[in-house]
């Protein structure tokens, strides 16, 4: 049996909007009981787990477009998540309460993955921005976020204000993913 383009198409639409949005969702949870728990962790590190495959998926749908610049933001972004799932599982094997708990424990290699994640979202979100397949609000949803999550941990702002950055390019994922799965592109098989 294979997989048409349109069902690629649509399978990588519902990744965009299933993965960030469970990630918003676990934020938001994380958020309302004053740390972490053992479901929302799960539910985060299912949603981390398929970041990298994502991220692939978006750089494709855009491949004549996008360049060098958006597969290497690609790449970053999607890495630094293999990394952070990783994280989630420490949370849970070493029964950490917290994320600036988290981010004591693991220090400089934490803050490394945060760069490149930011990293990999400027350069992915001003590829993808500069090849226009998608509508121009996502990619400049997506960048807003992970600025402001840059902004945000320079100044060593509370927890609470970087979910509102993960949430902005969360967004904006959501909304590429929304136009996949429309089929408002068309994927071509020469490429």
């Amino acid at each position: 049996m294979s997989v048409s383009i349109r069902q690629l198409q649509k399978l990588i639409g519902v990744g965009a909007i299933t993965a960030p949005g469970v990630h918003t969702l676990t934020d938001i949870a994380e958020w309302i009981a004053g740390g972490f728990s053992t479901q929302q962790l799960w539910a985060n590190y299912l949603a981390f787990i398929v970041a990298p495959f994502l991220m692939v998926g978006l750089y494709a749908v855009q491949r004549s477009k996008i360049g060098a610049l958006g597969l290497i933001g690609s790449l970053l972004y999607g890495a630094s998540f293999v990394y952070f799932a990783h994280t989630t599982l420490y949370a849970l094997t070493e029964h950490v309460r917290d994320y600036e708990t988290l981010w004591e424990r693991l220090g400089n290699l934490y803050t490394m993955h945060g760069l490149l994640m930011i990293l990999g979202g400027i350069a992915f979100g001003a590829a993808t921005y500069r090849a226009r397949v998608f509508p121009r609000w996502t990619p400049v949803v997506f960048l807003a976020g992970v600025v402001l999550n840059l902004v945000l941990t320079l100044v060593a702002a509370p927890d609470l204000f970087q979910t509102l950055g993960s949430a902005l390019r969360n967004l904006g994922l959501i909304g590429m993913g929304a136009y996949l799965v429309r089929g408002s592109i068309e994927l071509s098989h020469t490429e």
